[in-house]
C-alpha cells in the first residue's frame, strides 16, 4: 500500500497520521510497525514522532494492511456527473468524504464501493478508493472521483497547478464591506489544537476570491472562489477576519446557530479538462436545503 500525504495531513505525526489510514491499527500498534521497518517514507525508515510534508510517499507493507476492510454500503449517489474515469458527485452535508479509524460506515467512500466496487483509484490507499481531494463533513457540494490511478494522477496535476476552478456559497456573520475582495493570507496548522488550521506568518500561501452575493442586516451571502486549496481555507480566512460562516463550530460560529446545525457552506460550481481530452466540463448546483433554510430565515428578518 503506498498513501502520498496531501496538505490536509501535513504536519501530522507519523503515527497519529497512519492510525486514522490503518482503521484497525490502535497508534501504538502502528509505533510497533514503525520500528519493525514495515512502514517506510519516502523509502526510509522514521521515527514515530516524524512530521509529515505535503508529497511523502509512505509504503506499508502487505502484512501490515491485511486487516484492512471497508464494507462497501448501498447508500444513494446523487451523481451530477459521469464518464468512463471519473465522476462528480454531489455530497450531502453531514457525510464524511472517507472513512476514519472512528467512523468506519455511512461515508462517501463506503458508497462508492458498492457501486464502483475495485473500478476506482487507490493512489491514496484503500479507505480513499477514489478520493481526489476532500469536503469537511458538514460542507456539501461537488466533489472529484477517480475510477482509476491513470485519471487521479490526471486530475490530481490539474488540482496542484490551480486549474480547476472550484466556487463556493456561504452565509457568514455581519456585514462584508467590500464587493469584491481577495484574502491573501498563510494558512498553517494549529500547533495548540492540531485538528484545526490558523492564519500563521509560516503557513503556505492562501488565496481567496471573495465577491458579495447579498446582504442582510446582520449577515452576507457570499460567493467565494479557491485559487489555493488549504485545509479549511475558506472557513479559516473568513473567522480570521471576523464573519465566520454560520453554524461553523470550530472557528468561532457555532453559538446562536441559525435554523441548522450544520455550517452554511456548499461547494457548488466546478470547472475542469476532461480526463485524456481538452474538453472543458462545467457544472454548476443550485443551493441544497441546508442553504436555503437559513437564506429564507434572513430573508424573513428584513
Amino acid at each position: 500500500m503506498i498513501y502520498i500525504i496531501d496538505e490536509n495531513d501535513e504536519g501530522k505525526r507519523l503515527d497519529s497520521c497512519l492510525s486514522e489510514v490503518l482503521k484497525n491499527f490502535s497508534r501504538s500498534k502502528v509505533q510497533i510497525q514503525i520500528k519493525s521497518g514495515n512502514i517506510k517514507v519516502n523509502n526510509e525508515v522514521k521515527k514515530a514522532s516524524y512530521l509529515l510534508k505535503e508529497d511523502d510517499k509512505i509504503e506499508i507493507t502487505p502484512a501490515v494492511t491485511e486487516e484492512i476492510k471497508i464494507e462497501a454500503e448501498n447508500i444513494p449517489l446523487d451523481i451530477i456527473y459521469e464518464d468512463e474515469n471519473m465522476l462528480v458527485v454531489n455530497k450531502p452535508s453531514g457525510m464524511l468524504t472517507h472513512p476514519t479509524n472512528i467512523e468506519k460506515n455511512n461515508t462517501l467512500v463506503n458508497a462508492l464501493l458498492y457501486k464502483y466496487g475495485n473500478n476506482l483509484s487507490d493512489i491514496n490507499g484503500e479507505f480513499r478508493r477514489g478520493i481526489l481531494h476532500r469536503l469537511d463533513r458538514n460542507t456539501s457540494g461537488l466533489l472529484m472521483i477517480a475510477k482509476n490511478n491513470q485519471t487521479h494522477e490526471f486530475l490530481a496535476n490539474q488540482i496542484k497547478q490551480h486549474t480547476i476552478v472550484k466556487k463556493y456559497r456561504a452565509i457568514v456573520k455581519g456585514i462584508w464591506e467590500k464587493e469584491e475582495e481577495i484574502i491573501n493570507l498563510p494558512i498553517g496548522r494549529n500547533p495548540k489544537q492540531p485538528h484545526k488550521m490558523m492564519v500563521t506568518p509560516n503557513g503556505k500561501e492562501s488565496i481567496t476570491l471573495v465577491k458579495v452575493a447579498k446582504r442582510f442586516q446582520e449577515a452576507t451571502v457570499l460567493e467565494l472562489t479557491l485559487i489555493t486549496g488549504r485545509t479549511h481555507q475558506i472557513r479559516v480566512h473568513t473567522s480570521y477576519l471576523k464573519h465566520p460562516i454560520y453554524n461553523d463550530t470550530l472557528y468561532g460560529a457555532g453559538k446562536g446557530k441559525v435554523s441548522t446545525d450544520e455550517q452554511v457552506l456548499q461547494s457548488y460550481y466546478l470547472r475542469f479538462t476532461k480526463p485524456f481530452s481538452d474538453e472543458i466540463i462545467t457544472l454548476e448546483i443550485q443551493p441544497d436545503e441546508k442553504f436555503k433554510k437559513v437564506l429564507n430565515y434572513f430573508e424573513g428578518r428584513k
